[in-house]
């Protein structure tokens, strides 16, 4: 028996007064069905999202750091970094077209089947970037592998993250879907800090050691993570939300028509909402050590080290910024994460430009920590609660991969020509971080506030006139507080 027809509970879990005990409604953690599922849910997201993003901040790390050298050997420094930082962008321009085309068939064949695909092809193609051969032994095919290989990591990766946001948002308790939504993101902060652990060990050995061989092994680890999400997601059930939709035979035979058709203010506004989060994350991630390192030449192991004090930051920040937009709302939170990131973009740049060791730490910790983080947290359960249940995993996908290209992929590339054509000066990067700030904090004033809103529902927020974001709907009904 599915999880929505076994629990039946109300908003508030007091029997109300001359019901029978029959009739009582209980707490989704009384149901012990559910709150396994629950659990192999949040697990399952969380090992997908921490895979997909060791990966990525494993090939942002090696982009900045060696990648270079490995691939386009026959460039100065200046224009293999930008090489490098051209290959780690073609990643992103294949994360929409994965992203449509996934995120079609998690609206249409299931949440559980897309992401045990997804899972297979993003791990895969990491995998076999550390086998590849590098410019030195097949010259032009060096770098040609390496980018058919990141498209096809882009291309898994691309409905990824939208569908374990989407099965985590319905598998939620209503009133703490802002908290169980953030947990799996969690993940992805175990996943930077392992691939800014490997490389700040990386950076401990010896140069002529590290690109003779070194390098492949974080690459090749890929194949354990694989193993065990697909495990994990083989136990994992079917999102309730869609198993309603089968049941009640409403699934959409063209989920990426009725998006186009109806749900492109929403999409806007999630693209909107992404520019600071996910431009800021890689800004700071990619750009902010290649700049500390190759501009103001502190140690290439500073700056792995201080992505990682933030991925350990994050690990806290993530679900506190989602449980703070369960008690206050999804935008306020989001908003203010947006204002921090905005106040922080030219002192930031300009600490890191001084060269201290400790400042770069801390700096970067604290910007991508905390200004980045607040706003994922919030994003968890604010992105699917845009969107109607029956092309909720192809909007999430498209507003987020879309977002991807803009404020994510092409940041380092961006970064790297202004410093080469402006002089290694940090006021450009520090005004590319206020730009991408200032768009995302005023998108979340022309967000509707989503806090509590029914998924079971099949039309937009944009276009919802009845439930407001204190409402109790009928999913409100269905689970409340695990």
């Amino acid at each position: 028996m599915s999880p929505e027809s076994k629990i039946q509970v109300s908003a508030d879990s007091k029997m109300p007064e001359g019901s029978s005990e029959s009739t009582r409604p209980v707490r989704a953690s009384d149901d012990p069905e559910y709150a396994a599922n629950l659990k192999r849910a949040t697990l399952a997201s969380s090992i997908g999202s921490a895979l997909e993003y060791y990966d990525f901040a494993l090939y942002g790390l090696a982009s900045a750091l060696i990648f270079g050298e490995l691939f386009f050997p026959a460039m100065g420094a200046s224009a293999a970094l930008m090489a490098s930082f051209g290959t780690y962008a073609v990643g992103f321009l294949a994360r929409p077209v994965g992203g449509l085309f996934f995120g079609a068939l998690g609206d249409r064949l299931g949440r559980k089947a897309v992401l045990m695909i997804t899972i297979a092809i993003m791990g895969g193609a990491s995998t076999l970037i550390g086998v590849l051969p590098t410019g030195a032994q097949v010259g032009i095919w060096a770098p040609i592998l390496l980018v058919a290989l990141r498209l096809l990591q882009g291309f898994g990766a691309g409905a990824e993250q939208a569908g374990a946001t989407t099965l985590m948002a319905e598998y939620s308790p209503t009133r703490r879907r802002g908290f169980f939504s953030a947990l799996p993101f969690v993940g992805i902060m175990v996943g930077t800090l392992m691939a800014s652990g490997v490389f700040a060990i990386l950076g401990q050995i010896d140069r002529d050691l590290l690109l003779d061989w070194v390098w492949r092994v974080p690459f090749l680890a890929s194949v354990f993570l694989i193993a065990v999400a697909v495990f994990i997601r083989l136990r994992m059930q079917e999102s309730p939300t869609f198993i309603k939709l089968e049941k009640q035979d409403q699934i959409s035979e063209s989920p990426f028509r009725e998006l186009i058709g109806s749900s492109m203010p929403s999409v806007l506004r999630g693209i909107g909402l992404r520019m600071a989060e996910n431009g800021g994350s890689y800004i700071f991630q990619t750009l902010g050590i290649s700049y500390v390192t190759t501009v103001v030449g502190v140690s290439k192991s500073i700056g792995p080290l201080a992505i990682a004090c933030g991925a350990a930051i994050g690990m806290l920040v993530i679900p506190i910024s989602g449980a703070l937009s369960d008690r206050f709302g999804r935008m306020r939170v989001y908003r203010f994460g947006a204002a921090l990131q905005l106040v922080l973009a030219v002192p930031s740049w300009w600490l890191l430009s001084l060269g201290s060791p400790v400042l770069v730490v801390a700096t970067l910790a604290v910007s991508y920590g905390i200004g980045v983080n607040v706003m994922l947290g919030a994003q968890c359960a604010a992105l699917p609660e845009l969107f109607g249940n029956r092309h909720r995993y192809i909007g999430v996908a498209v507003a987020r991969e879309t977002s991807a290209i803009l404020a994510g992929g092409i940041a380092p590339f961006v970064g790297a020509l202004l410093l080469s054509l402006l002089n290694n000066s940090w006021v450009p990067l520090a005004i590319y971080v206020l730009v991408l700030s200032v768009i995302t904090f005023a998108t979340t004033f022309v967000t509707p506030e989503t806090r509590g809103r029914d998924l079971g529902l099949a039309w937009d927020a944009m276009a919802d006139p009845v439930h407001g974001p204190d409402a109790v709907t009928t999913e409100s009904k269905d689970r409340v507080d695990a």
